[in-house]
């Protein structure tokens, strides 16, 4: 990619579409002040000056529309002297025209040329101006001071346009020196969707992700893929895109590149710029390289997934020799009793080595799920059998009320582990003389599971974290409750792989309820 190239075309572009308006602009302005003389009483031959200087104008006016920025550098300047002339000319009548209509190429002068504009404005007042203007007059004393102060004004209105660009140009410097130091990729979009600027890290992270090139608009995907690295994004579903329609995010994870092996991890954020009516006027991203932290978590998942997978033989022989010795009639009730112990702590770990593998396959992406037509109420009732002795045992009551029937397409054991994990939570952070209360319905086209408890409750400062991997609450360390912080964020993995949501309420001292809502299948 040229940068300075493309950069000096965009200047020369930019130039002529403002040396357009400007002509357009000034050419109105002298009309109107001919149109002023004409309406006053001013009367001309078709062979005079002011006839001729409208000419010119007109002349300038239809030829400005068609000039080309890649063949016309000098245009600019050339217009403001041109119609420096024209004000000229204009002024070599009995009734002259105003000669303030110099202050508008003047300024036009000190914005394209800066402090050359300054002698280009003063010379061109002093030729075309002033001395044509005292030639005609002669030295009328009027006429005279007129012709003196024209180019100390126009000297000085392009000098006042010439350093507040020299300034703005040294802000912008600043600001892009600033913009190319940030270790970010930063990319502005206009209100179109079109690329409006962007950083030099930006531009690196393209020519990864677009090795082609980049036609400069939005919804351009390149070599782009999703957060696992092997499917390619939709045009919709690039950052860019969804930007440009006025969407915020943050944290919104894509892979760039051609090769997988040197692909670069991005995490992208966007915000909008709006008017002040709220319309979406384009917006702001900001492309994170992640690539170290992914492969770090990528080697960390297949660490667990190999301890996991590693652990989970011997703690199943751990559990069936504990059961085959309970069978063994000779055992004493100590005996009895340390196997007990045994068998339900090797079980504890059996279920916290799953949930690990469980996180693992999730984050590598691999988690697939069963679509069959299942009746959650068996689910339901099966989850609650399965505590209920437990329950007793710590003297919470547990209450059911389930509909006859509510049928969803999915799998049927990952949701059976979803209400295992909230009802042995809510009878696990329940005391003694507490209750938790189960209810299943079909509410709107979506099944609705309940778990309502009089426990602990949560801290509010812990709820937004609820979910989050390996998060315990206070109450949780402050009881010692056990626990490894995955069960919630593996619930929420599968509720939401089913299309569905979960949601919680709680107050602390007084019990919380969590809410599984997932479509009814047909």
């Amino acid at each position: 990619m040229d940068t300075l190239s493309s950069a000096r075309e965009r200047w020369l572009s930019t130039s002529m579409t403002d040396a357009r308006i400007f002509q357009l602009g000034f050419t109105a302005l002298y009309l109107l002040d001919l149109g002023l003389r004409f309406a006053f009483g001013a009367r001309w031959p078709w062979l005079s000056w002011p006839m001729a200087s409208l000419l010119l104008i007109a002349v300038l006016a239809a030829v400005t529309p068609f000039l080309r920025p890649d063949r016309s550098v000098h245009a600019p300047v050339g217009l403001a002297v041109l119609d420096l002339a024209a004000v000229g000319m204009a002024r070599l009548d009995p009734d002259p025209s105003s000669g303030l209509l110099i202050v508008m190429p003047a300024l036009w002068l000190g914005r394209v040329a800066g402090r050359r504009g300054v002698l280009i404005s003063v010379g061109a007042v002093v030729l075309l101006v002033s001395i044509p203007s005292m030639l005609y007059s002669g030295l009328e004393p009027v006429e005279t001071a007129r012709a003196v102060l024209y180019p100390v004004v126009a000297g000085a209105a392009a000098l006042v346009m010439a350093e507040s660009m020299e300034w703005i140009a040294h802000q912008r410097r600043v600001s892009e020196a600033i913009f190319d130091t940030v270790d970010v990729g930063l990319l502005l979009l206009d209100a179109r969707g079109g690329y409006a600027g962007m950083n030099r890290r930006h531009q690196e992270l393209m020519e990864v992700g677009f090795p082609d090139g980049h036609a400069g608009r939005a919804g351009q995907v390149g070599e782009a893929y999703d957060a696992d690295g092997r499917t390619r994004l939709a045009p919709e579903q690039s950052p860019s895109h969804r930007a440009s329609q006025g969407e915020e995010f943050d944290d919104l994870r894509i892979w760039i590149g051609r090769d997988a092996e040197a692909r670069r991890a991005l995490s992208v954020s966007a915000r909008a710029v709006r008017t002040e009516s709220g319309a979406c006027a384009g917006a702001a991203l900001s492309y994170t390289d992640i690539t170290d932290l992914m492969r770090a978590l990528q080697v960390k998942n297949e660490f667990i997934a190999l301890v996991s997978h590693e652990l989970r033989t011997p703690l199943t022989s751990i559990v069936g020799y504990a059961q085959l010795l309970e069978d063994d009639p000779g055992l004493s009730g100590t005996a009895r009793k340390q196997l007990a112990a045994i068998e339900r702590n090797a079980e504890r770990l059996r279920r916290l080595v799953g949930d690990l593998l469980d996180v693992a396959q999730h984050d590598a992406g691999a988690v697939g799920f069963d679509r069959d037509r299942i009746d959650l109420v068996e689910i339901v009732r099966d989850a609650v059998d399965a505590r209920t002795s437990v329950a007793e045992g710590s003297g919470v009551v547990i209450s059911l009320a389930v509909a006859e029937r509510v049928v969803i397409v999915g799998d049927g054991q990952r949701i059976a582990q979803v209400v295992d994990n909230l009802v042995s939570n809510a009878v696990k952070y329940t005391l003694s003389g507490g209750a938790v209360q189960v209810r299943l319905a079909a509410e709107g086209g979506h099944a609705v599971l309940e778990v309502s408890d009089t426990g602990l409750g949560i801290d509010p400062g812990d709820v937004e974290h609820l979910f989050d991997r390996f998060f315990r609450s206070r109450e949780a360390e402050s009881r010692a409750i056990a626990g490894a912080g995955l069960g919630l964020s593996i619930a929420k993995d599968i509720v939401e792989g089913h299309g569905g949501r979960i949601e919680v309420e709680s107050e602390p001292g007084r019990g919380s309820v969590f809410r599984v809502r997932l479509p009814v299948g047909t």
